[in-house]
């Protein structure tokens, strides 16, 4: 199997379809089903005594059973050519290509037509800053901003620990980077 022939085809799914709203509503998306672990270890742990601990504790269960699943399932892939399909496909909700590109395209739309409202609206979608007091320019910049950090954490490492560590790299990267959030 050819880790980087698996990214290969996560990016080219990825960039052709996203992630489908009737898949989301379907079966929800693997990093909210990342947060939602945490959520419930951070909800029953994070209390008490020793809440670093718990913690620290907290993060290393979310990447290994993250982790731990992806290799699983590594292992049950076929080799040659099927298993790069396979793993591929599944990789693919791993990165974030064609969200990016719709989240920043949401933004440009209305900056280019000079819609500045509706431009710091869309920008308020990928920025934790409020965009309210934002002229165009400042927009712009956020936008920016927020497509290289995204770039970074949803396309670039990804893909790097994919290409790397194959299926259990991807997938322990979203579980650290999802902790991250």
């Amino acid at each position: 199997m050819s880790f980087a022939g698996a990214m290969l085809v996560a990016m080219a799914i990825d960039a052709a379809l996203g992630w489908p709203d009737a898949l989301y509503r379907r079966i929800g998306h693997p990093v909210t089903w990342i947060g939602g672990l945490i959520a419930a270890l951070e909800q029953r742990l994070n209390r008490g005594p020793a809440r670093r601990l718990k913690g620290v504790l907290t993060a290393l269960m979310v990447i290994g059973l993250t982790g731990g699943l992806a290799v699983l399932i590594a292992a049950l892939l076929p080799g040659g050519w099927t298993g790069t399909l396979a793993a591929g496909v599944l990789a693919w909700p791993l990165v974030a290509i064609r969200s990016m590109h719709q989240h920043v395209a949401a933004v440009a739309a209305p900056l280019t037509s000079g819609d500045l409202p509706g431009a710091r609206q869309a920008v308020s979608m990928i920025v934790g800053r409020d965009p309210a007091r934002l002229d165009t320019a400042g927009v712009a910049r956020a936008a920016v901003e927020s497509l290289a950090e995204n770039t970074s954490d949803g396309i670039v490492a990804p893909l790097f620990w994919g290409v790397v560590a194959g299926l259990p790299g991807i997938a322990a990267y979203k579980a650290i980077n999802t902790l991250d959030s």
